[in-house]
């Protein structure tokens, strides 16, 4: 059944805001996507703290030029899908780029520091590791000298109480 007008409007008002309050999105053509795996998409989105919408290019252009963006949806392949990160600026493209995967989704492009960034990009970041994941390995690369610096003073009491 189409869509009214009115209903047609909500879909833009909420893209707008989308756009303008997210650091990132990213383009995925969803086409030949089952139910099941549509549903395990956008459960993993809600859990990653991502917005998955779908919506008609038209619409999508429409909201993108009201939210101040210069991107051309028409232009790209397929039946749109857009995975908008707030928070986590990697995390649609991680996500979406999981999916690629195990499902017919293909990722076309993306909008990062909303500035439209190329298919190849996208890609690269969806290789990235998560924000938590990068968190923990600068954790680690800090701490790591001073982990080193304890078992070494350690070492050193433990030699002066068996020559003791």
């Amino acid at each position: 059944m189409a869509k009214s007008k009115a209903q047609k409007s909500l879909s833009k008002d909420k893209l707008v805001e989308l756009f303008k309050k997210s650091s990132s999105a990213v383009f995925a053509d969803y086409q030949g996507l089952t139910v099941a795996k549509a549903d395990k998409l956008r459960k993993t989105t809600r859990e990653q703290g991502v917005t998955y919408m779908v919506a008609k290019k038209s619409i999508i252009n429409l909201a993108a030029k009201e939210a101040g963006l210069e991107i051309d949806v028409k232009s790209l392949p397929g039946m749109i899908g857009i995975a908008f990160g707030a928070e986590d600026e990697i995390a649609p493209a991680k996500i979406l780029g999981d999916m690629t995967k195990e499902t017919p989704i293909k990722l076309v492009g993306g909008i990062f520091d909303k500035k439209s960034i190329p298919q190849a990009q996208v890609v690269a970041l969806s290789n990235l590791p998560g924000k938590q994941q990068l968190l923990g390995m600068l954790v680690s690369v800090i701490a790591g000298p001073m982990s080193g610096f304890v078992r070494a003073l350690d070492a050193i009491s433990k030699k002066e109480t068996v020559n003791a």
